[in-house]
C-alpha cells in the first residue's frame, strides 16, 4: 500500500490534497521545470549539427512537445489524479508489465537527467572558480569527482526530507530565467552595436555529412531534452484550483514561454560566437552559454557571476529529478512490483532511504561508466538518454490518449484535436529512432536499455517471490497515488 492508503486504513478516508496552486503559481512551476539544465546541455551540440539555424530544431521540438502536451491535457482533465504516464498506461491497456515499464522508464529518465545536471553543475562550478581566479583542475577527473560529490549531497538532502514548496520553486525559477535573460541581453547588445552577422541565422552548416533534413532531425532529438518537464506538472493536478479550466491554458503558455527563451538564446549564441569557433567552444562541454557571456561582454564582470547562476538552475533540476525517482521507486515497491526492500523508510525522517540509495547508486555508476568507458561527451550521452526514454514514454501516452477516447465513464474535460495524438505518437517514435542520432550515440540505447533491464530483472524477481499471492499483491493497486 502507499502511504496514503495506509493512512486511509487507520484514520478513514484520506483527505483531498489542498488546492493551493492558482494559474500564476502553476505557470511558474511549469516554466521552472522546463527551463534549467536542458538549454545549457544541448545548445552547443545542436549548433554543431545545423550551424546558424540552431533555432529551427528548438521550434520543431516545441511542436512535437506541444502535440504530446495536448494528449497529457486531455488525459489529466479526464483522470485528475497525480500519477501521470503510469496511470494513463494502466487505464488504457491494463497490462501490469507495460505499466511497470512506463513507470520505470520515467524513473530512469529522472536519474539520467540528474546525472546530466551533476556534470553540468561540476563543469560550470569549476569554470566559475577559474574565472574568479581560484585556479582548480578542469579535466574529466575533477569534473567527475565534483559531480559524484554533488550526487551524494543530493542524497543526503533527500534523506533529510525535502518538502516540494511551490513558493520556493518561484525563487529558483526567477534565478533560472535571470541567467538566460543575461545571455539574451548580451546577444542583443552585440547585435545592436553591429558586431553580429545576422545572415548566419539562415545558413545551414554541419560538422557531419548529413543533409539539412537529417541534420535538423538529429538536432531536434538533441533539443528535446530542453523541452521536457511540462509532463511533471500533471502530478500537481490534485493541488491545482479548477484544473480542468486552468491546466490547458497554463501548460501551453508555459511551453510557449520556454521556446521563446530558447530561440532567443540560440540567436544570441550565433550572434556572439564568431563563425568557425563553435566547434572550439563546444569542445568545452557545457560551457557554451558561459562563452557567450565572456565573449559578448568581456569588459563586464558578469562572467564571474554567471557560472554560479547556472549552478543554481542546474542544481534545482537535479534535486527535483532525484526526488521524483526515489519516490517512484518507493511507490512501486509498495505496490509489490519491485522488491519490498526498495520501499523501506528511514525511521524518524520517514524518507524512502532504500529508493534514495538505489537511485543514487545508479546515477553514480552512470557518471563513472560514461565518463571513462564511453567515447563520447558525458553530457551528450546522458541528456540524449533522458530524451530517448521520455520520447518512448510520450509515444505510449499519445497512444493511450487515442485508446481512452472510448472510455465514457468519466466526465470529459479538455479535448485535443482528433489527429494530434496519432501525429504526436509517430513524431515521438521517429525522434527515438537511430536515424535521429549520431553514429556514435549507440551509448544512449545501451544506457537506457541497460537501466530498463535492471528494472525488468527486479520486477521478475518480485513476480516470482509473490507469484503465490500474485492476484492480491501485484498490479499497481493504488496506481492513482503511485507518484505521491
Amino acid at each position: 500500500m502507499t502511504t496514503q492508503s495506509a493512512e486511509a486504513d487507520v484514520n478513514g478516508p484520506t483527505p483531498d490534497l489542498k488546492r493551493v496552486m492558482g494559474p500564476k503559481l502553476l505557470l511558474l512551476f511549469i516554466v521552472g521545470d522546463i527551463l534549467g539544465a536542458g538549454i545549457y546541455a544541448v545548445t552547443g551540440q545542436m549548433a554543431l549539427e545545423v550551424g546558424g539555424i540552431v533555432w529551427v530544431p528548438f521550434l520543431v521540438a516545441f511542436a512535437v512537445a506541444t502535440l504530446t502536451a495536448l494528449s497529457y491535457l486531455e488525459l489529466v482533465t479526464k483522470y485528475p489524479q497525480a500519477a501521470g504516464a503510469a496511470l494513463y498506461t494502466h487505464k488504457a491497456f491494463g497490462i501490469h508489465f507495460v505499466t511497470f515499464l512506463v513507470a520505470f522508464a520515467v524513473v530512469c529518465s529522472g536519474i539520467t537527467s540528474a546525472s546530466t545536471s551533476a556534470n553540468l553543475l561540476a563543469t560550470n562550478l569549476l569554470a566559475g572558480f577559474d574565472v574568479n581566479g581560484w585556479h582548480v583542475p578542469q579535466g574529466n577527473t575533477a569534473i567527475t569527482l565534483v559531480a559524484i560529490a554533488f550526487m551524494v549531497l543530493l542524497a543526503l538532502i533527500n534523506l533529510r526530507g525535502v518538502g516540494e514548496s511551490v513558493k520556493f520553486n518561484v525563487v529558483l525559477t526567477v534565478i533560472e530565467m535571470s541567467a538566460l535573460v543575461v545571455v539574451i541581453a548580451i546577444g542583443f547588445w552585440v547585435i545592436g552595436r553591429g558586431d553580429a552577422d545576422m545572415g548566419r541565422l539562415v545558413v545551414f552548416s554541419s560538422d557531419s555529412d548529413r543533409g539539412v533534413f537529417l541534420a535538423v532531425t538529429v538536432a531536434t532529438a538533441i533539443a528535446f531534452f530542453a523541452m521536457v518537464g511540462f509532463e511533471d506538472s500533471v502530478n500537481m493536478v490534485e493541488e491545482t484550483q479548477d484544473p480542468v479550466k486552468v491546466f490547458p491554458r497554463i501548460m501551453l503558455t508555459g511551453l510557449g514561454i520556454a521556446v521563446v527563451f530558447y530561440v532567443l538564446v540560440a540567436v544570441s549564441v550565433i550572434a556572439v560566437i564568431p563563425e568557425g569557433e563553435i566547434e572550439t567552444v563546444v569542445g568545452e562541454d557545457g560551457k557554451i552559454l558561459l562563452s557567450v557571456v565572456s565573449l559578448g561582454a568581456p569588459d563586464l564582470p558578469v562572467d564571474r557571476i554567471f557560472p554560479f547562476l547556472t549552478v543554481v538552475a542546474v542544481a534545482n533540476t537535479a534535486l527535483i529529478n532525484m526526488l521524483m525517482a526515489s519516490r517512484l521507486l518507493y511507490g512501486m515497491a509498495q505496490q509489490d512490483v519491485l522488491p519490498r526492500t526498495l520501499g523501506k523508510v528511514l525511521p524518524g525522517r520517514r524518507t524512502p532511504y532504500a529508493g534514495i540509495f538505489f537511485s543514487t547508486l545508479l546515477a553514480l555508476a552512470l557518471i563513472v561508466l560514461v565518463t571513462f568507458l564511453a567515447d563520447t561527451s558525458v553530457i551528450t550521452a546522458l541528456s540524449g538518454t533522458t530524451a530517448l526514454l521520455l520520447l518512448c514514454v510520450f509515444a505510449v501516452v499519445n497512444i493511450a490518449c487515442l485508446v481512452l477516447r472510448r472510455d465514457h465513464t468519466t466526465a470529459e474535460g479538455f479535448r485535443a484535436p482528433a489527429w494530434t495524438p496519432l501525429v504526436g505518437a509517430v513524431a515521438c517514435l521517429y525522434l527515438a529512432g537511430p536515424w535521429a542520432r549520431d553514429r556514435d550515440d549507440w551509448i544512449q540505447y545501451s544506457v537506457g536499455g541497460g537501466m530498463l533491464a535492471i528494472g525488468i530483472v527486479l520486477w521478475a524477481l518480485t513476480w516470482m517471490t509473490n507469484r503465490g499471492v500474485r492476484a492480491q499483491k501485484t498490479g499497481f493497486r493504488d496506481i492513482e497515488h503511485l507518484e505521491d
